[in-house]
């Protein structure tokens, strides 16, 4: 799974959890607060009430019939009402307001149901008449949770005494569209502030895992090829990606480490190499030298001399060959001053290889102008030079080796017998050689290494390709 996803998932299920149960605690506490607020409001009413009853208790005029308060209770159930609260319209006044004496036996009742009825047991007569608070919850309805008729009593005074009690009483779905209202306001609100974590989940999620891409990308760019691979493509290495954090630390100290490696197996496979091409010419001057030692012809004694000159040149061309691969592959980059003439870079490596051309009696022709681009001339010189060193080194003597320049592809043809299709591929590996025309392995196979380089450098690919009279190797760079 990726790292990506596993952080949403994470991500997500500890949001929503802790979403679940907050939201479920928000909605679980919105009933009880709303009838906690309606229990103080009506603990006020009843204690206004209840002194208000006070007087005509203390005359007998409730149980008379004849009490003013009686009246008002009642002129106040019948009072017309349409009041907007916070978008609902009230239309109804709900309380229910019944008086009992001492004994708990109701001596009025707004709603005239139960006059005379004994209400001594009901918890909040009981717990008032005993000088407590008394208050409870009943239901008009057994088993309907909506039916819910919530009580509160206050003490009737009379000479500092308790000569009764008065009870308000108000059905609770009264305030139930109140609390759907505001569970259906935090369900909405939690569903958006969900939305709004997730959003930020994805956001912080899309952010790391592109931070670690970067690291990602930075850490392929600064590896180096395996051994024995060629170099068929240019990678320059990536800046150090400036992320912040413990992500930045680690840049650091992937930088750092590469900085410490970096070599290493480039180092070994070179030794390797290196130390099989070098075993063949070490042995050839150190026969001859031994030979040299004994009492010889003139003519031998030469021909092993011109022998260890013969392989002293050749280790000394392997080892400045070496030294240029070696710069040119711990380059990332070319410096480029300006644009510069492929057709000026083909003179300067005709006129350096000139000589030696006419030493294996083989002529150089240059055709086309080419184009003109941000390269580094001094590179591209060194690549077709070491293009037209390999095409004399197989084509026989009286031929010709043609350099063509069109755009910006260089073609390089020799003469010579061409190269095994099986080994095409493997043009340009370091050290990877093929027999001479005369069958002699000569060469060093870092020529075309070096071209392989330097055309990566640049941003372009060589291509290479038996035609009709021989090799031909081109370098198509971009335009």
């Amino acid at each position: 799974m990726r790292l990506g996803i596993r952080l949403l998932f994470a991500f997500f299920l500890i949001n929503g959890i802790a979403a679940f149960f907050v939201l479920r605690v928000f909605v679980a506490e919105i009933k009880p607060s709303v009838r906690e607020v309606m229990e103080d409001m009506m603990v006020d009413t009843a204690h206004i009430l209840a002194e208000l009853a006070s007087d005509d208790l203390a005359a007998g005029r409730l149980q008379a019939g004849d009490s003013a308060f009686a009246r008002h209770v009642q002129h106040y159930a019948s009072r017309p009402v349409d009041a907007a609260i916070w978008g609902f319209s009230k239309q109804s006044l709900d309380y229910r307001v019944y008086v009992t004496g001492a004994t708990g036996r109701v001596l009025f009742d707004s709603q005239s149901e139960a006059v005379g009825q004994d209400f001594s047991q009901w918890r909040d007569v009981a717990l008032t008449l005993r000088g407590e608070y008394g208050a409870r919850m009943s239901r008009d309805t057994p088993g309907d949770a909506t039916s819910g008729v919530m009580h509160v009593s206050a003490p009737i005074f009379v000479d500092g005494r308790i000569a009764g009690v008065l009870t308000v009483a108000k059905p609770t779905r009264t305030v139930q569209r109140f609390i759907d209202r505001a569970e259906h306001k935090v369900l909405m609100g939690g569903l958006l502030l969900l939305a709004l974590s997730a959003a930020v989940g994805v956001a912080v999620t899309l952010w790391m895992v592109w931070n670690v891409r970067r690291l990602r990308d930075y850490a392929l760019s600064v590896q180096g090829p395996e051994a024995g691979a060629p170099a068929t493509a240019a990678t320059p290495a990536l800046a150090v990606p400036q992320v912040p954090g413990e992500l930045g630390d680690l840049a650091r100290a992937m930088e750092r480490m590469r900085l410490r490696l970096e070599g290493h197996g480039y180092i070994e496979a070179y030794v390797r190499a290196l130390t099989h091409e070098l075993k063949s010419p070490v042995a050839a001057i150190r026969g001859a030298g031994e030979l040299l030692q004994e009492d010889l012809p003139a003519s031998d004694r030469a021909a092993f001399a011109g022998q260890v000159v013969q392989q002293s040149e050749r280790l000394q061309r392997l080892i400045d060959r070496l030294l240029e691969l070696s710069k040119l592959e711990q380059r990332q980059q070319v410096d480029a001053q300006g644009w510069v003439a492929l057709h000026d870079c083909a003179r300067a490596a005709i006129a350096h290889t000139q000589a030696r051309a006419g030493q294996r009696g083989v002529a150089l022709t240059l055709a086309g102008d080419g184009a003109s681009g941000p390269w580094e001339a001094e590179l591209i010189a060194l690549a077709i030079g070491n293009l037209l060193d390999n095409a004399i080194d197989f084509s026989p003597a009286g031929s010709t080796v043609a350099v063509e320049l069109q755009g910006s592809t260089i073609a390089v043809q020799d003469s010579g017998p061409g190269v095994p299709d099986y080994a095409l591929h493997r043009l340009g590996e370091r050290f990877f050689t093929t027999a001479r025309p005369n069958g002699e392995r000569s060469g060093s196979g870092l020529g075309l290494a070096i071209v392989q380089r330097v055309v990566a450098l640049h941003g372009g690919r060589m291509a290479v390709r038996n035609a009709a009279s021989g090799l031909r190797v081109e370098l198509i760079l971009p335009a």
